[in-house]
This record gives structure tokens, sequence and C-alpha cells, in this order.
């Protein structure tokens, strides 16, 4: 079940009428393939002395687009950067969704299409337009999910974008589920619930709820 990790809550339960959802550490692990992606972008447009890891990634997956481009590209223009991160984005759009891989977290699918029928589901992510619609097309759960925002659409952040698809939707109660300290930071300014997923990329001590597993989330009420 999900539990909170105070011994004095055990035993409670989460109460939520709408999940919105993280994707990167959360619903799959695209690092690899993504590091592939952006290294061939990079080396296209002329830059041989950088290459990212999918360890790398996994620290910085999560964050805005500028901001993974400012940490990967340090030292390149910002006119650079920019150019760099869309030849990055398209590739790995094109690899993602051609790719035969399958890079979901167990139970992912099966919970999704679960979870819609109790309640209303919803995905914000910190990426670029398009990504969340790639996710939804490869993994056909497109009509299970509500409703999706992200950074590339609006430019705003995490905690910001929150709101505005629980406004959007007329939400009165919603929670979290993500796997770093940003996701965990986005819905205390949102001021929801947070749900860590422990199996993700990042870690957050002070999170009041957590899963191991995806399939935990069915036991929301």
């Amino acid at each position: 079940m999900v539990e909170k990790i105070y011994e004095r809550n055990i035993g409670d339960k989460m109460q939520a009428e709408s999940i919105i959802l993280d994707v990167d550490g959360t619903l799959w692990d695209s690092t690899e393939l993504v590091a592939k992606s952006w290294n061939r972008a990079i080396q296209d447009t002329g830059i041989t002395q950088i290459e990212v890891t999918a360890e790398q990634l996994k620290t910085l997956f999560g964050r805005t687009m500028k901001e993974i481009a400012d940490v990967v590209l340090e030292g390149c223009s910002e006119d650079k950067k920019e150019k760099v991160m869309e030849l990055c984005c398209r590739y790995e759009h094109a690899d993602l969704e051609n790719d035969d891989c399958n890079i979901l977290y167990p139970n992912v699918k099966e919970t999704i299409i679960k979870l819609s029928k109790t309640h209303r589901v919803f995905i914000v992510s910190n990426c670029q337009s398009g990504y969340i619609e790639m996710f939804l097309k490869k993994t056909n759960l497109t009509e299970y999910v509500m409703d999706i925002e992200c950074f590339g659409n609006t430019g705003k952040g995490k905690g910001e974008n929150i709101r505005l698809i629980m406004e959007r939707n007329h939400s009165k109660s919603a929670c979290y589920v993500g796997d770093i300290r940003g996701d965990y930071e986005a819905s205390c300014q949102a001021g929801i619930p947070f749900i860590l997923a422990e199996y993700g990329f990042g870690d957050v001590p002070e999170s009041e709820w957590k899963i191991k597993d995806f399939s935990e989330l069915l036991n929301i009420e």
C-alpha cells in the first residue's frame, strides 16, 4: 500500500480525486536511449568535446530544458545551446518513437488503465512540447490520461503547471507522483501531497508518502 514514513500515520491511506504523474524516473527510464540521441545531435552540430551519459541524464531529468542545457553545454553561447538542444529533442523524439524499446517501469501501463476507472489521471512534466504526447502514443495510454501540461508548452515551472492543470480541470483534490526533489518542491508549491517513487532517479528522505512499485497507487482512495 501507499504508506507514510512516520509510524503514527503508517496505517493511513492517501485520498485524492486526481492523480498527477511525472514521466522520466516515474513512468519510464529513457536515459540510455536519450543519451545516444543527444550525443549524435551534439556531434552533428560540430561539438566534439562533450559527451553525455545515461547516469548524467538521471541527475538532470526533471529540470527544465534550459537548465539542462546550461549544465550539458556549459561554455557554449546561448544561441548555440538553443540550437543544439533543439536538435537533441528532435533526435530523441524520433528515436524513442521508432525504437522497439520497452522502458516502462513494472506495472505502469496496467496501473494507469485501472486508475483511470476510479480517478482522473493527468501528466505534468518539465519536458519539451510533444514529449508527453509521444510517450502516450508509444505506450497506447492516450485514452487513459485526461490532460497534460509541460514546460515546453507554457514556459512555466512544474509547480505552476500542476496548479494550471488542476484549475483547468476543476480538480479540488490531487496528489503528484514523482521521483526527485524538484518534484517534491513543485508539489509543495502547488499545495498538494507528494508521493515519492522510490525506484526512480532521486531521493527525497523527508517525503511523507512513498511507493516501491507503481501498482501501489491503486490504494489511493
